[in-house]
């Protein structure tokens, strides 16, 4: 059963509607296949208006649809040969970053992402996204694994922000943020981020720090989510809308400001419509940045990268 949207109440009573006829299509009523196919010319009309022009708060609720394939699905729907890489060698495993190596269109990767779970017990499982210092870690580890052996890293971002408790704060939380955003940009080997779904602070940035940052179209990515960024400006959470506006957060915000290099079209109505056809358009921008990135000397990979973050922000400062 479809989970629909706040704002998306006008469509869910046409698509309603259009079920109940057409369970009683069956009798071979034209008047009554008549009648659906003007409804479903109407619900394709409003879903296009609606998702036409959604605002930042939409799109943050967009981004966090439930139904929303997180980085799990674009392993098992991506990747051939997949071998999951488990631990920090350090401390524990942590369930809230997933990877390993596999094959992508007949290319070996590493690939690693949040996974937020997609229903109780595994949102239970893998805290919600939200990564340990331990998840970090372990994400440092197989990109340095990746470097050795030449082998593309591809990251999928999807979490609102790292583990804010106080054992995550205990283990060193900011430091195996900042580890992992410094093992990134020492790769000799290309890195490509795709943020999926949300990208929420330096828990996204630990993953998010590539040569070619791609963003799907309703996704989104900020230093602190709008119920947060409301909580402290206003003193009140119940300002989430006006804080969206202002963090300029949509992946179209993003690729004006060049924080982003591309913005990956999502099917009509959000990728919680048709997941497969989603992956399968995130698929090949991974595989076309990779082909981009693959004549590219090691040396060069990396200044380009580090010059690509250091520039970041240097135009409103002249």
């Amino acid at each position: 059963m479809r989970n629909f949207l706040e704002f998306e109440k006008p469509i869910a009573e046409l698509e309603g509607k259009i079920e109940e006829l057409r369970h009683l299509s069956d009798a071979g009523d034209l008047n009554i296949a008549e009648e659906v196919a003007r409804l479903q010319a109407k619900a394709d009309r409003q879903l296009r208006q609606t998702y036409g022009k959604l605002s930042a708060w939409q799109k943050v609720q967009v981004a966090r649809h439930p139904d929303r394939p997180h980085a799990g699905a674009y392993v098992d729907h991506l990747l051939d040969d997949f071998t999951p890489l488990a631990g920090d060698r350090a401390y524990a495993e942590d369930a809230a970053v997933i990877g390993g190596l596999g094959r992508l269109a007949g290319r070996s990767v590493a690939i690693i992402g949040t996974e937020k779970g997609t229903d109780t017990d595994s949102r239970l499982k893998h805290n919600f996204g939200m990564a340990r210092p331990e998840g970090y870690r372990k994400a440092r580890r197989l990109m340095e694994l990746a470097d050795r052996f030449d082998i593309p890293v591809v990251t999928l971002v999807d979490t609102s922000g790292a583990y804010p408790g106080i054992g995550a704060e205990e283990r060193g939380q900011a430091e195996a943020i900042a580890r992992s955003i410094e093992t990134s940009l020492t790769l000799r080997v290309p890195v490509v981020p795709v943020i999926i779904g949300e990208g929420g602070s330096g828990g996204a940035i630990a993953l998010a720090t590539g040569d070619r940052v791609m963003m799907l179209e309703h996704s989104v990515y900020s230093v602190i989510s709008p119920e947060g960024c409301g909580s402290i400006l206003w003193r009140d959470g119940e300002h989430a809308e006006e804080a969206a506006e202002a963090l300029k957060l949509t992946a179209q915000d993003l690729e004006t400001l060049g924080i982003v290099d591309d913005v990956i079209d999502e099917p009509l109505g959000g990728a919680h419509r048709d997941p497969e056809a989603t992956m399968d358009r995130v698929g090949e921008a991974i595989e076309e940045a990779l082909r981009e990135l693959a004549g590219l000397e090691g040396g060069v990979l990396r200044a380009r990268r580090r010059e690509k973050f250091l520039a970041m922000g240097r135009q409103g400062l002249n």
